[in-house]
């Protein structure tokens, strides 16, 4: 069974705070060590606000309004600027030995957006990578993706939106681009579009894009 493809777990995490999260991530990447252990983690966050790596720290008060408002800000060791994660966005953290599929990280990151466009695509939403990073609907992004990669693993990764409040991306601008919008499932197909709907199209999307063999913890 299989065809010699790479074993990869899919951990559901289910709701757990930014910084338990980053904590797990470092458990499944330090399993590496002792040689390939492939894992897909699966959750979702309170509201948190993340930085990822820039030249600049962002100013002091634009982050404390950040927290009057709620949400946990955290900064992070991925690529790409501010975004916001929270309940009803699926937020899925591959940590992955890149020598088991092609050690190249443009090619890894393609590999996501292609997984999200496609999972997108069996719900019914027409959505496509862009340029710009992430996965977007028209002029709106959908999916932000922002990651890391040490010795050829791989952490952090994208974040959907299925039912997010997208209110909360009204107080950043997401991923530091200007003038774009964001949107969710639910508000692209005008139904109440849940994670844990989204959860089984995104798994078979990975599974087909990545080549790979899915084993589910609950099983």
């Amino acid at each position: 069974m299989g065809g010699g493809r790479p074993a990869v777990e899919v951990v559901r995490l289910g709701l757990v705070s930014y910084r338990e999260a980053l904590r797990l991530q470092q458990v499944y990447v330090d399993r590496h060590r002792s040689g390939p252990s492939h894992a897909l983690l699966l959750c979702q966050h309170p509201p948190v606000y993340t930085t990822g790596i820039r030249h600049k720290p962002y100013p002091p008060p634009l982050l404390d309004g950040l927290r009057r408002l709620g949400a946990e800000v955290h900064n992070a060791n991925r690529g790409g600027l501010i975004t916001f994660h929270g309940p009803g966005q699926l937020v899925c953290y591959p940590v992955l030995h890149l020598g088991s599929f092609k050690k190249s990280v443009r090619w890894y990151v393609s590999q996501l957006e292609q997984t999200t466009v496609a999972a997108c695509g069996r719900l019914g939403v027409a959505a496509s990578s862009s340029p710009l990073t992430g996965v977007w609907v028209g002029e709106n992004k959908i999916c932000a993706i922002g990651i890391h990669c040490g010795r050829y693993v791989t952490s952090h990764g994208l974040a959907l939106n299925c039912n997010t409040d997208m209110s909360w991306f009204s107080h950043i601008v997401p991923c530091g681009i200007v003038g774009k919008g964001v949107t969710s499932l639910s508000a692209e197909l005008r139904r109440d579009v849940g994670v844990e709907e989204a959860i089984p199209h995104l798994l078979e999307a990975f599974r087909d894009q990545f080549h790979c063999q899915l084993m589910d913890s609950r099983d």
